[in-house]
Order: structure tokens, then C-alpha cells, then sequence
């Protein structure tokens, strides 16, 4: 399959050349009916020339290339009408019925505040166009009309509140909310990516709309990616804060599978700039070894790294309800765990030449002894719950 992406430079175009790639050169394998053999990219600084030679036999047509930062109104229609059709024209030239995706917006709806909009205007017109190439030449037309695209690479500080505010957060740089409460609907990057995947395929979702609203529909005129988060500004913000104090605080706060959270996050992690890309962690050292906090969960518990010098022993203490896993990653060492009340001592000998979860069972008064005369135990520890020094759980007494 040879496929033209126009736009190829752009974020959405970045994003999908080099995932094609990823296919192309059998690094996703999750597409095994994908067989991808060249990816032409076209961009504003490409040469006429190369588009009508890249028209002639592709297979598929991304096309994303548009204006929407114009110093004149009338650069809209130019850009998102005027390129579109002298695409068209180049394939029609060649007979060329491939698909053809189009890349609009959700103000083509020209609902709301979006009635009065020139670039709504222009994206409609575009959309307008591949509808009526897609009647008169048979060929299949793909209308997307996207919400607000994020996801990493977008540019801050040009079309995208939330790539601003990401970029401006992770650089410690001021933002402005006007109004918290406004609602943004964002569709990530990722998450067209897989659509486009799928469009790729033939599996299109299809949709229709009512007023700004997506409904997905078998049947549907246009094209949708299918999942897309609503959240306010104010939360964007609050998230956006907490992971910026995440090196200081060590919380990772909640982020479930395919969650907005999850998600913004990854987006916020790539605004980083590079002096804070590597944090320092507190170590506490005494003259048994260092016990160090790495990161602590807003609902799973925390981890942490001990090391104990050759001979020392750490632990000596038991909790009611807390638990833990030890887990020795180098080293050579001795768990001793004794059940309260009674002379019962379970023991584990553990090395980082075979590695090993061990439980720190409630109700056992527990330790690790490093066996070694020469080299430091070093242990990865994690615990149900986050240290609370008003209800430590955790009452010394030696095995």
C-alpha cells in the first residue's frame, strides 16, 4: 500500500507517519492486515511536482494539510478549500479512486459560537468538495470533524489551550483560565491514530451530527474517531498541577486504563524540559544503609528502595493490617518473619541472582538480614498503603 499524507509536518501529520512507519517496518504488529510499502509525505515546502507524481498511484490519502492560523481571513479558503480541490483535481487526472480522508473540524457544524466562524466556513466548503468529488468519481470519502486534537508534539501557545497549559505548567511559566467551568472536548492523538488504523482497514466508524454533538451511526455521513474525553478547564488545570508537584510529592495520582488521566499525563511528561526530565530523591542514610520513598499511588500503596550494608539487619517491627512485598534485586540476604504470640519463624533466602516477591504478612514481626561480608543487599519494598506517621501501623519487636 502506498500512502500520501498531505500536512506531513503538522501534529496530527508527525504523529501518523511515524506510527505508519512503526507498521511499515514491523515494529506494531498489532495491524497484521496492514502491508505498508511507501509513505509519500507532502508539506508546504514540498514541490507542486511531487504531489501530482504522489497522485498517480497511491492507494490511501490522508489529507491534513490546512491553515488555521491566518494573517487574513481569506489565507482560510485558500488553504482549506483552494489545496483540497487542486488535490482532487490531480487524482481525478490520473483516474485515481483511491480513499481519501479529509481532515476537518467539529466548526464546520457552524452551530453556536461556531455560526460566524471563517475557518468553520472554509473546513465546511472543503467538506462540501470531498463529498462531491466522492459522488461524481465513486471514490470513498473519509469526513472527519475532529474536536480539539492534543496529545504530545501539539504546538503551544498557538491553537490548543491544553498544550499551552501543559508547556507553560512543566516550564513554570504563568497561565490564564478565564472561566474554570468551560468544558473542552479533546480527542488525543493516540486515539486518532487508531482510528486512522482502522480507516486504513475499511473499519471507518461513521457518525452524524447534532448541533456540536457526535453520534456515532453505522450508516453515518461523515467519519469519527470514537473515543474522546470531556473535562473542564479547571480540572485540565488541577491535574496539570498535580503532576508538576509529583517529583516533590512523589503521588501518582489515579490514572486507570485508557483513562483522561492517563492520558494527560503522558501528553504533560512530554512538554518537560530537560533539566527536569531527572529528579533527585531523598535518601535517608544512617550507618546501616539508605532507605529511599520512589514513588507513592493515590490508591495502590507506595514503593521504595532499601539498602542494607554487608551484615546489617533492618525490619525488627510487625503491623496489624499493613503488607508488604520485599523484593531483593542485588545482593544476597535472609527474610525472617514470626507470627505474634507464638516462637513460629518462616524464613526466605533470597538473592538477586534469582529474584523473588516475598510477603511481609500482617501480624508477623519481620526482617532482612544481608548475608553478604562484602557487597550491600539492595531491596525494592512496596506497601498497601502510603506511610502515615499518625497512624504509622508498624510496632518494633525482633523476630
Amino acid at each position: 500500500m502506498k500512502i500520501l499524507v498531505t500536512g506531513a509536518k503538522g501534529f496530527v501529520g508527525r504523529n501518523l507517519v511515524e506510527n505508519l512507519k512503526n507498521v511499515r517496518d514491523g515494529k506494531n504488529r498489532t495491524r497484521p492486515a496492514l502491508r505498508i510499502d511507501e509513505i509519500r509525505e507532502y508539506d508546504i515546502d514540498s514541490a507542486p511536482e511531487e504531489l501530482d507524481a504522489y497522485c498517480k498511484d497511491c492507494d490511501f490519502v490522508f489529507h491534513l494539510a490546512g491553515v488555521n492560523r491566518p494573517k487574513d481571513p481569506k489565507e482560510f479558503r485558500e488553504g482549506n478549500f483552494g489545496f483540497a480541490s487542486a488535490l482532487l483535481d490531480m487524482l481525478k487526472k490520473y483516474n485515481n479512486t483511491c480513499p481519501v480522508m479529509l481532515s476537518s473540524s467539529i466548526q464546520a457544524t457552524l452551530q453556536g459560537r461556531f455560526g460566524a466562524s471563517e475557518y468553520g466556513l472554509s473546513k465546511k466548503a472543503g467538506e462540501d468538495l470531498f463529498f462531491a468529488y466522492a459522488e461524481e468519481t465513486g471514490a470513498k470519502a473519509l469526513v472527519y470533524r475532529f474536536p480539539n486534537l492534543v496529545g504530545k508534539w501539539v504546538r503551544p501557545n498557538y491553537n490548543s489551550a491544553v498544550g499551552t497549559f501543559c508547556h507553560n505548567i512543566a516550564n513554570d511559566l504563568p497561565i490564564t483560565v478565564n472561566d474554570p467551568s468551560v468544558e473542552l472536548e479533546m480527542l488525543f492523538i493516540d486515539d486518532l491514530i487508531d482510528e486512522m488504523f482502522d480507516a486504513l482497514e475499511g473499519k471507518e466508524h461513521r457518525c452524524e451530527f447534532d448541533g456540536v454533538r457526535t453520534v456515532l451511526t453505522e450508516n453515518g455521513r461523515y467519519c469519527a474517531a470514537p473515543v474522546t474525553h470531556k473535562a473542564t478547564l479547571g480540572r485540565i488545570v488541577e491535574l496539570l498541577c498535580v503532576f508538576h508537584d509529583q517529583p516533590q510529592t512523589l503521588v501518582m495520582p489515579a490514572i486507570p486504563d485508557g483513562s483522561f488521566e492517563k492520558k494527560l499525563y503522558s501528553m504533560y511528561l512530554s512538554y518537560l524540559p530537560k533539566e527536569k526530565v531527572a529528579f533527585d530523591l531523598k535518601m535517608n542514610v544512617d550507618d546501616r544503609g539508605s532507605f529511599t520513598e520512589l514513588l507513592k499511588t493515590a490508591d495502590h500503596g507506595q514503593f521504595s528502595v532499601n539498602i542494607s550494608k554487608p551484615g546489617i539487619t533492618k525490619g525488627q517491627h510487625w503491623h496489624n493490617s499493613k503488607w508488604e512485598f520485599f523484593i531483593v534485586v542485588s545482593g544476597r540476604g535472609l527474610i525472617q518473619e514470626r507470627k505474634i504470640g507464638t516462637d513460629e519463624v518462616i524464613e526466605f533466602e533470597v538473592s538477586g541472582e534469582r529474584i523473588q516477591a516475598v510477603h511481609m504478612l500482617p501480624g508477623y514481626t519481620h526482617n532482612i538480614i544481608n548475608l553478604s561480608e562484602t557487597e550491600n543487599l539492595v531491596t525494592v519494598m512496596w506497601a498497601n498503603e502510603i506511610f502515615n506517621p499518625d497512624r504509622p501501623d508498624t510496632f518494633g519487636e525482633n523476630v
